[in-house]
Parts: C-alpha cells; structure tokens; sequence
C-alpha cells in the first residue's frame, strides 16, 4: 500500500525509522507518557483470587482485538489499593513485558468495573501530547517491533525493563496529525481484521470439508448410487451392500519385535505423522528426550505398520512409511489381511472412527492408556482391495486441493497481518 508524501522530511537519526516529516518530533516514550509496572505483588497466590471482587488482568486478557474483562481473575480491595499507580483507567495503554507473547500491545477503551493488571504487563498513561491509541498502533509498527527485539533483556525469558521502556525512541506528530492518522487507522485495520476474519472462517470450513469428505468417503465409497445396508455397527452406519465387516483383530495383529540395532528412532506425531526423531527435532527447534534404555526396551517398526500413542492419544492412528524403532509407549499394528495401507491411513483419521475408539475408554477424563483392547472394540469395514486403491486416490487428490486452499488463506492471513505493521 501506497501513501501520499509529505512535501519535506529529515533523517529521524533512530535506526529502523528513517526519514519523518520534518514537522514532526522524536521524543522518549518516558517524556510522553508514564510508564510503571508492579513486580511480585508481594508473593500473592492462585489462593488468594475471589470468585468477584477487582479485575486481575494478564496476558491472555489482552492479546485479542478488545481486552478481555469476562475470563479473568479477581482479587480483593486489599489487593487492589495495594498499587493504585497500576489501577486502570481509560486510555491507558498495555504492553506485555515479558515471555513468548512480549510486544503484545492493547488500549483500554471502556472500564467495565475497577481493573489492574499483574506483574507481565506494563501500563503506559499517555500524556497531553500523546493520544493513547496513536501509541497503540505505533506499538504494532515494525520500527516498535524492531526496537524492542533489540533491546529485551533477561536470562532465557525476554523481558523489557521499565527504565528500557522510558528510553524508546518515539516519532511524534502535532496531536492533530495523530488524530488524523488514528482514524486512518481505525478505517482501514476495521477492513484488514474483516478480511483476516473472513480468510480463518474459510480455513474453519475446509477444515469441516475435509474431515466430511474422509469420513463419508471411508464409509460410503465412491459411487452415490451404490446399494446400501445397515452394516450393524454404530459408526459405520450403512455401507454398500458389498462390503463386509470385520472385527479389526482379524485385520491387523499387534507388532511386538523387539528393536533392531541398526534401527533409526521414530516418533508419532499428530502433526507430522510418523518420521525420524532427528527430523522430528529439527521440524519443531526443540530437543526432545533420548531414550537411553537400549533396543531391548524399544519395539521395531515396518514401513505400513500404524502407531497409535497409548499416553497421548488425541485423534487418529498414524501411518508409518519409514523401518525404524519407537518407545514402548507406541502400540504398533502390523496389517494382517484385507488392508491397503494408504485406505486405513484415512480411515483411522476420519472423525467418525475417531470417536468411536475414543468410547471405548475413559482416556480424556481419567488419563487411562489407550492400548491394542481399546482397538479391537472397534470394528472395521471390509473393502475390496482394488476399491480401497481408487478410494485412497480419489481422497489424496481431492485433500491436496483443500489443504492447497488452506494454505493459500493461511498465507493470505499473513500478509494481511503483515499489512497492519
């Protein structure tokens, strides 16, 4: 996006900001606003919150497009009054301080009821020269994300440091020029946070799309005029009327070998599916635990085998392309007859088969292990094997054609984002 010019600008001298209109300012934050924040708040405790009483904001409460007054903790009066110079007031602005989420900015435009804040967030009071929410949407700019990526301190936690906070940098316009530039604003992110919200309804519906597609098709087959019977089991519902059901021991056996000594790790993971440890870690830029028991405590793997997790069991049974070895955590299912890999790849993720493993133990609310007796108790459809194929083809190509546009809303959501700095 382009905008008109200025008639004359001077170098702001402030690197990552460059040229301002030569009417403008730069100034320190601490010469235009009071900055404070409260740190410890003398060891209070979960223990101490009351179920009503003053609002005790934290981070999350402010990381959406509004402060959130409703999920919040509460705190007495005594509390409260212990640092009046944090108790909210309209037109102060937020800034988390601290952690993963440090930049994250708000303004406080109503006050439903008395606020304050906790130790993460600082409150910044604009003074007269400085409208709160200019201040707002300079926080969000790529020169205040720059400056304070530059300069957050601490050991291992990011964290900005009150006196830090007082030294930025900050252009200034006339306050009439603020004014203007914060209706601009208002306009046109009002338009931007349309289009984001319109892009991740879109991404909420293919995600629907998908998960309607794998479960009709694994259930249904390919063919909508095909005859159809009640096939006696819940989730299936009716199948064509030439398929068959098995129970799903008869399928698939329990793999039990111990691991080999040349066998590289592998892990389960509902986001990548199953792949080598190593590349696990480089995927996510976080180490995960050796395992230092030695291969008599590990179970080998076959490629076409299916891993469900026992102690992290959230949806779905993945399908393995790789020989290696796993933890004894995994259950892994050797196929036995009647099963072409690449159909029960989306079989065991369809929604329908999801739901019903999961009734067959109280794994979510108890924290039981989901283990091989749990996978038998859910019968399974038996397909012809050359139909399996067109089915597993057929949802291969039509789920690379979503996820391709949930991609590209993904990647528009971003460069809208990108627009607001």
């Amino acid at each position: 996006m382009s905008f008109p010019r200025y008639e004359r600008y001077k170098d702001s001298g402030i690197e990552w900001l460059g040229e301002v209109p030569e009417h403008w300012e730069i100034s320190r934050l601490g010469f235009e606003s009071w900055v404070r924040a409260r740190l410890g708040w003398k060891g209070l405790k979960a223990e101490e919150y009351v179920d009503d009483g003053f609002v005790f904001l934290a981070t999350p409460n402010i990381k959406g497009l509004n402060i959130d007054f409703e999920n919040v903790n509460f705190i007495n009066e005594y509390r409260y009054n212990e640092s009046p110079e944090i108790q909210l007031r309209v037109g102060d602005v937020l800034l988390a301080k601290d952690g993963s989420t440090l930049g994250t900015v708000n303004i406080v435009r109503s006050l439903p009821r008395p606020t304050t804040v906790n130790s993460s967030i600082a409150v910044i009071t604009p003074n007269k020269t400085l409208k709160g929410v200019y201040l707002y949407y300079l926080f969000q700019s790529s020169y205040m994300e720059n400056t304070i990526q530059r300069i957050k301190g601490g050991m291992g936690v990011p964290h900005l440091f009150q006196e830090d906070l007082n030294k930025f940098y900050i252009p200034l316009p006339p306050i009439e020029n603020q004014s203007i530039i914060v209706a601009f604003l208002d306009i046109e992110t009002a338009k931007i946070d349309a289009l984001i919200a319109e892009q991740q309804r879109l991404i909420e519906l293919l995600k629907e799309k998908r998960q309607a597609v794998i479960s009709h098709t694994v259930t249904k087959g390919l063919n909508p005029n095909a005859s159809m019977k009640d096939s006696g089991i819940e989730w299936l519902g009716e199948v064509p009327e030439h398929w068959d059901v098995s129970q799903s021991r008869r399928m698939f056996a329990v793999r039990s070998e111990p691991a080999l000594a040349t066998d590289q790790m592998l892990t389960a993971s509902q986001k990548y599916g199953v792949l080598f440890q190593s590349d696990f870690v480089e995927l996510e830029g976080r180490r995960v635990v050796e395992v230092i028991m030695g291969v008599k405590s590990l179970k080998h793997v076959e490629p076409d085998d299916f891993i469900i997790s026992m102690r992290s069991f959230q949806g779905g049974i993945e399908w393995c392309k790789l020989r290696g070895s796993t933890s004894f955590h995994y259950v892994m299912l050797r196929p036995v007859k009647y099963v072409y890999p690449p159909f029960f790849a989306h079989l065991f993720k369809s929604i329908t088969y999801i739901q019903a493993l999961r009734t067959t133990t109280d794994l979510i609310r108890d924290g039981q292990e989901l283990r091989y007796s749990n996978f038998t108790q859910v019968d399974l459809p038996i397909v012809p094997i050359e139909e399996q194929k067109q089915i597993a083809a057929y949802l291969d190509e039509k789920l690379e054609e979503l996820d391709t546009l949930a991609k590209e809303a993904t990647f528009a959501i971003t460069f809208l984002q990108d627009a607001l700095l």
